[in-house]
């Protein structure tokens, strides 16, 4: 149902059409109402109801949306029709393009006082932003959807939630990533709003982070969750194009409440090709368990897979950090020299603002591949790279791990105490991975 104007804006208009139309009040009341009742429907004393409303529409030839909200019939469902085209147009790699749809959308959006569609072009802004690695614009696009969503209902709340984890996990703040994924789970667990949609964002979202820090119980069981709530889709673009062609022919017939539905069918397409591009983090996750497994062949394919379903996106930051796991496995394989080509290729896309414990892990790797050929100056100055980059993330693992490589270096070139100081400060952060950087895991949804 359209939300209304107050009764004296709508008496305004209704007054103002009338007498565009050469109507009088008894005209425009009859015969179902008296002119008393319009007369004091248009001086804006009285709250009129949805039948009053909708007898008025129909005498006024207007429709009832137009009437109480002042929008021209059919704008709310052109909108989200042309939200759903800029969805497509991110879904198939063209960040740059989408953003200038959404950018559109929301100024026109604005302009009619359209708050839910405000909060989708908000929302896809903020996926353009991360697709493009720009987390600061990103993170506030985020922010702004879900402040226009306000009380919704947490499920539709979850796409803007999740934005905000990924924004913060990218830019290397893993802990309070973690929190916002776990915590948003928690809430639609306990409060029996088990979404599967809104599960399986979550789920293929908080992988990367848990495995950053050193959490790889946890991310095992987020894959395995995503991809047991993936739904079974044969070709979603192909779906999606349909719903949208069949929602422009009930546009045309006046049919909007079965366009609605056909509109929303394909955003949730569109939103499952994202997904499907989410789930390379499943073959990422795979990849790492081949790895700890010694299964060095298969982990490069399951890390190429996920690097090639990254790249087809253009997300070039996610496309980076697999990279540098890729790398290690091709090092591991006595592959280094490619393995060194490959992480000075991605370096450029990597920061302590973007990708930090992947920055971190590409010149930890480096370092050791410097060692390997005797280069002790080159290697001694990407693991000290490395540490900077991983005390800020506070990725304790990697740290502890960082600290003996260079604990190492240092006694084998001599430096005793150097090397006690760096062995020192590695103990320090050796925990339990997962124990003191997060808190219980959060609930298993029934599946």
């Amino acid at each position: 149902m359209a939300e209304r104007d107050d009764p004296e804006i709508i008496g305004r208009r209704v007054q103002q059409l009338r007498t565009e139309r050469g109507l009088t009040q008894k005209q425009l009341a009859e015969p179902v109402y008296t002119p008393a009742y319009v007369s004091t429907l248009e001086a804006g004393r009285v709250r009129a109801s949805e039948p009053a409303l909708r007898h008025i529409a129909e005498r006024l030839g207007v429709a009832y949306e137009e009437l109480v909200t002042g929008r021209p019939a059919h704008l709310a469902t052109d909108l989200r029709l042309r939200l759903t085209d800029a969805q497509r147009t991110l879904a198939t790699g063209e960040a740059e393009v989408a953003a200038e749809q959404y950018d559109g959308l929301l100024a026109e959006a604005k302009a009619h006082g359209l708050v839910a569609e405000q909060a989708a072009a908000l929302l896809g802004l903020g996926e353009c932003a991360l697709e493009t690695g720009d987390l600061e614009t990103a993170r506030k696009r985020f922010e702004e959807s879900e402040g226009r969503l306000g009380d919704a209902p947490l499920p539709n709340r979850v796409p803007a939630l999740r934005g905000r984890a990924v924004s913060h996990y990218l830019a290397g703040e893993l802990r309070y990533s973690c929190y916002l994924f776990e915590s948003t789970i928690d809430e639609l667990n306990r409060t029996g709003m088990h979404d599967p949609d809104a599960l399986l964002l979550l789920y293929a979202g908080v992988i990367a982070p848990y495995m950053d820090m050193g959490a790889h119980a946890r991310a095992a069981q987020a894959a395995e969750l995503a991809l047991a709530l993936a739904p079974q889709v044969g070709e979603p673009a192909l779906v999606a194009r349909m719903h949208r062609s069949v929602a422009r022919t009930m546009i045309a017939e006046g049919r909007m409440a079965e366009a609605d539905a056909s509109l929303a069918k394909a955003a949730e397409l569109y939103r499952q090709l994202q997904i499907r591009t989410e789930l390379a983090n499943c073959h990422w996750m795979r990849g790492y368990l081949y790895v700890q497994n010694g299964e060095l062949e298969r982990a490069e394919g399951e890390l190429r897979e996920a690097r090639a379903m990254l790249s087809a996106k253009r997300a070039a930051l996610y496309t980076s950090q697999v990279a540098v796991e890729l790398a290690d496995v091709l090092h591991r394989l006595g592959k280094s020299e490619e393995a060194a080509t490959l992480l000075h290729e991605v370096l450029g896309d990597l920061s302590p603002e973007r990708g930090a414990v992947h920055s971190a892990g590409a010149h930890r790797l480096l370092g050791i591949i410097a060692e390997d050929a005797r280069d002790t100056e080159s290697a001694e100055e990407h693991y000290v790279r490395a540490l900077s980059l991983l005390e800020r993330a506070g990725a304790a693992g990697d740290l502890a791990d960082l600290c003996r490589l260079l604990g190492d270096l240092f006694r084998r070139t001599g430096r005793v105490e150097a090397a006690l100081d760096a062995y020192r400060t590695g103990l320090g952060h050796r925990t339990a991975p997962g124990t003191t950087t997060l808190g219980p895991a959060p609930a298993q949804p029934p599946l």
